[in-house]
């Protein structure tokens, strides 16, 4: 993103409406920065010793949310889902780039959708360095960076046979949410504490960062509990074993059929708690870590050596029978079809 005066494009003293969209909603002085928002590239000096943490994630209309969603929510999660890899990394937020197509310039909705983008960038301490303006159907990459002791990094790949299996909060009020609204995301009596699941995830930055030589491996859950733990497994060459009666589940689905609360908790997404594994030792230190970040945390299950895969066991000891697992951009239905 340049700064309107910087462009090419300003021909004869006229700002191009591109590069006042950028001025009006995203121009904002360097905080941290050695350069921010007006050049070619930004400029961020690296704190010595840390690694450099990076992920990006593309939300596009229609896929990843309801084409009439609240603007503000939409630049809330829109970083959310991007700080969520940074926990579960445990890594600490430092900067952003933010890409934006926009099928049209409409003032309004950028004025709230920076709102509930920047007030989240505040609360997390991350700041917009850079990034691009077009035209098209609405979409949003945000790239973050954060950095983190390479020795502490959370690493799918480091988990161990015998660690624990934890999980945040509780699972599968994001799906149900999905499943009770209408085909365009109308609300159709849906409560208001399932579409707060829904539409602005709490980034579990403080857990991963307090997890930082405790944990040995971790994972943010976006595509399903079973999938997205099968990283862990996959990476680490351990089988996961899970217990289902001990998976903390929201408490709307207590009302809701079996078969409905499996498919929620153990293959829904848009949840953005963390998954981690951490050794028996690390017990004792979990509830110190839960009470100071108000955040109930939950053993579910442990790892073992044996086949790459996750196990489900019921409260008769039996395997369940999973369901279809997590959600995947080229064989799934986007989020308007209403498939959870």
């Amino acid at each position: 993103m340049q700064r309107p005066e910087s462009s090419d494009n300003a021909i004869s003293g006229r700002v191009t409406p591109e590069f006042s969209l950028i001025a009006r909603h995203f121009d904002r002085p360097a905080i941290k920065a050695l350069l921010g928002v007006g050049d070619d590239c930004a400029l961020w000096l690296p704190t010595a010793g840390q690694a450099l943490a990076v992920s990006t994630d593309t939300l596009v209309s229609g896929v990843h949310f309801f084409a009439n969603m609240d603007a503000v929510k939409l630049g809330h999660k829109s970083l959310a889902v991007n700080l969520s890899d940074l926990a579960a990394m445990g890594a600490t937020p430092r900067c952003f780039t933010l890409a934006l197509t926009l099928p049209q310039i409409d003032d309004r909705w950028l004025t709230a959708f920076a709102s509930g983008m920047f007030s989240l960038a505040a609360k997390h301490g991350i700041e917009l360095i850079g990034g691009d303006t077009t035209r098209g159907p609405l979409s949003i990459n945000i790239t973050v960076m954060g950095e983190v002791d390479a020795d502490t990094a959370l690493r799918r790949d480091a988990a161990r046979a015998g660690d624990d299996i934890w999980v945040s909060g509780n699972l599968g009020g994001a799906a149900l949410a999905l499943r009770r609204l209408g085909p365009d995301g109308g609300n159709l009596g849906v409560a208001a504490a399932l579409i707060e699941k829904l539409e602005t995830p709490q980034p579990r930055i403080a857990l991963g960062t307090a997890l930082r030589g405790i944990a040995h491996s971790a994972i943010d859950i976006s595509d399903g509990l079973v999938a997205d733990l099968g990283h862990i497994a996959s990476r680490s060459g351990l089988k996961a074993t899970l217990f289902w009666n001990d998976i903390p589940k929201h408490p709307a689905l207590g009302e809701e059929a079996d078969s409905v609360q499996q498919a929620c908790v153990l293959a829904g997404g848009d949840e953005y708690e963390l998954c981690f594994s951490a050794p028996v030792s690390s017990r004792a230190a979990m509830p110190g870590i839960s009470e100071s970040l108000g955040l109930t945390l939950s053993r579910i299950g442990s790892f073992s050596g044996g086949d790459a895969a996750v196990e489900v066991i019921d409260v008769s000891g039996d395997r369940l029978g999973l369901p279809t697992l997590g959600f995947d951009h080229f064989s799934q239905q986007p989020v308007t079809s209403n498939e959870a």
